[in-house]
Parts: structure tokens; C-alpha cells; sequence
């Protein structure tokens, strides 16, 4: 298929943000890795949707996957992640990183509202600090218990064996 056309560099989501705040839109940030999607990812998605009007996804690049989640991971591909995350009508646009945290991500689309999932607090979301000093919200939202891309892979390894 081919780059899905949510898919958007830093340069472009900076412009792009620019443009949704003088129309008076309302940004919704989260990031993740999304190696297998999964339905925890697709209701955390649905619900950040629900809180704005624009959800910008930023996406760890295979090397920072690797690097937080270890050798074996990613199972999925960054430009697969991409399509598949892009592929969800909650989604409005994806931008990858390649950094540990998205925090670089964060400065350049300044969202309103800033979310995770319930795994995650308030206190420890990267770039929560930098939203609440310009008048932002952070919500961690719903933990969605027993659905994780690292149960899916133990489930996998167990039937396999």
C-alpha cells in the first residue's frame, strides 16, 4: 500500500497544530509503540478521540521499541504499525520518533489535552509538566486489565510450544 497519508514528519505536525489552534481545535496527544495492536490500544485510541477533535499519535520508530521493550521486539514493523495505526478512524494522524520518550514530539504539536493509558500515572507521563504550564490537561485514561502486546506474545509462545 504504500506511506499512509496520516503519517506526517515533525515539521509537518508542527504546521498542521499551528493551523488546527488558530481554527480553534482542540489537540489530543498520545504515543505508544503499538507493536501488536490489540483492544486495550483500539479503546485507549477511541476514548483520547473523544476528548478533542484532532488525535495525534506520535509512534516509537523500531529502534526505540527495541531499545524500551528489548532484542525481540519489534514483532511488527514500524511502516506496518503505521498503516495499521493509521487504518483506525480515531486516528487522525500519526508521527513517528525515534527517541526514548516523545517529549520533542510533544513540544512541537502542544496539545490540549495530553493522554496515556490507565498504566501509566499522571506524575510520570513525559511531557505532562510542559502541557499543564500552558493551560493543557493530562489524563491518564481507562486501564483496559489482561490486554497487553506482552501477554499476547506469552499466550503465543504457550500455544506454540
Amino acid at each position: 500500500m504504500g506511506i499512509p497519508i496520516k503519517l506526517k514528519s515533525i515539521r509537518q505536525i508542527t504546521r498542521i497544530a499551528s493551523g488546527l489552534r488558530r481554527a480553534g481545535k482542540r489537540i489530543v496527544f498520545t504515543n505508544g509503540c503499538f507493536d501488536i495492536l490489540h483492544v486495550g490500544h483500539v479503546r485507549v485510541l477511541s476514548e483520547a478521540k473523544s476528548l478533542g477533535d484532532v488525535l495525534v499519535v506520535g509512534l516509537n520508530r523500531d529502534i526505540s521499541v527495541k531499545s524500551l521493550k528489548g532484542s525481540g521486539r519489534p514483532v511488527t514493523g514500524e511502516k506496518e504499525r503505521a498503516e495499521v495505526i493509521s487504518a483506525l478512524t480515531a486516528v487522525d494522524y500519526v508521527v513517528f520518533f525515534k527517541e526514548k520518550t516523545p517529549e520533542r514530539l510533544i513540544r512541537a504539536v502542544r496539545p490540549d489535552t495530553l493522554v496515556k493509558g490507565g498504566d501509566w500515572d499522571k506524575k510520570n507521563m513525559v511531557g505532562a509538566e510542559f502541557v499543564e504550564s500552558y493551560g493543557g490537561q493530562v489524563k491518564p485514561l481507562r486501564f483496559v486489565k489482561g490486554h497487553s502486546t506482552t501477554n499476547l506474545i506469552e499466550r503465543i509462545k504457550k500455544i506454540s510450544e
